[in-house]
């Protein structure tokens, strides 16, 4: 007798396997096929292989089979609309949490930066203030700055260099995603620090270096000096740093090389180019009016904008090829693979 009911048992599950066929690997999804097949190869294991799809049922039969396995939909998927419904609410909620945070933290950042650049600068004369009325500090403030700048410079110039480098790019950055529209509180916090990394570590030091080789390079003080300054800057050196630049940027997004190689190529021309726009007129004062060891505080004035161009090129470039990956990765159709007996 229980040999004989074991029978029954497995006869009345084979014939309900034949009406539904369930894909033993479920996806991420929860996703069920629900499959009216006359192959019952390997049932038992939930497995089929080369499955065809026949006509839907009709209405009377649909609504059995739904009162019967009420998971399924029109689709052939598990409905989980409850628990759905839980977990995108839940994720919207952390959602608005994390953004919440992520605003406070640049927020604070900001203001930080903000408050102690300024209390530097007004209070370089805190020592002397006994006395002072508030219009003898706004009017000492900025000559006594500039001593202090110059001050530093002669103790460590390639420091004083850097620190101002980093600042500037920073800066820059900040600029530049403002600029694309992110509200002041919703920037890229690592997308700046790789900026200001690449000037305080890079351009102020290379450039310190550039302009005195510059000078060695060019020892006369003829009118035509200047001119062949300007070219050669933005020529050889202008080539060279955006160069570096996009490189490292791309090392410290760690991207491939050949990704590296290929945003290289692609804006190699087209911001030497777009520089010619700018720089000509801004070095013509570079090269004309300014003393060497005060040329990179100018330049790093007008790199403001210039970072700005190049900070806003170079993210859109890694924006748009992670774009078409994903795109790509889209269009592919998912591959199944083949059950392991």
């Amino acid at each position: 007798m229980k040999s004989q009911f074991l029978f029954k048992g497995l006869k009345q599950q084979n014939q309900q396997l034949r009406d539904w066929v369930v894909v033993g690997s479920v996806t991420n999804e929860a996703d069920v096929i629900p499959v009216q097949s006359t192959d019952v190869t390997d049932q038992q294991n939930g497995v089929v292989i080369g499955l065809e799809r026949e006509p839907e049922l009709g209405g009377g039969e649909m609504d059995i089979v739904n009162q019967v396995v009420g998971g399924f939909g029109n689709e052939g998927r598990l409905s989980f609309e409850g628990a759905g419904g839980f977990s995108s609410a839940s994720g919207v909620g952390g959602s608005d949490v994390e953004k919440l945070i992520d605003r406070a933290i640049n927020a604070t950042i900001v203001l930080a930066a903000g408050s102690f650049a300024i209390t530097k600068l007004l209070t370089i004369d805190h020592d002397y203030w006994h006395g002072w009325t508030l219009f003898e500090i706004l009017r000492y403030a900025p000559q006594h700055n500039w001593v202090a700048y110059e001050e530093a410079l002669k103790r460590n110039p390639v420091l004083a260099k850097m620190v101002i480098s980093g600042v500037v790019y920073s800066v820059g950055d900040w600029i530049a995603q403002c600029y694309e529209g992110k509200p002041l509180f919703e920037i890229d916090r690592a997308r700046m620090l790789r900026s200001g990394l690449v000037g305080f570590t890079l351009h102020g030091s290379l450039s310190h270096y550039y302009y005195q080789f510059c000078e060695a390079l060019f020892p006369f003080e003829d009118w035509w000096v200047v001119p062949v300054k300007v070219a050669f800057d933005q020529t050889v050196w202008s080539a060279i740093w955006n160069s570096i630049y996009f490189t490292v940027l791309g090392i410290l997004r760690f991207e491939s090389p050949l990704a590296i190689f290929s945003e290289l190529k692609a804006t190699f021309l087209p911001m030497l180019t777009a520089g010619w726009k700018l720089w000509p007129f801004a070095h013509l004062i570079t090269y004309g009016v300014i003393p060497v060891e005060q040329r990179l505080l100018w330049v790093d004035c007008v790199e403001l904008i210039w970072v700005t161009i190049l900070s806003t090129y170079s993210n859109e470039k890694s924006e748009s090829r992670v774009s078409e990956v994903i795109v790509e990765a889209e269009a592919q159709p998912p591959s199944i693979s083949p059950p392991q007996e």
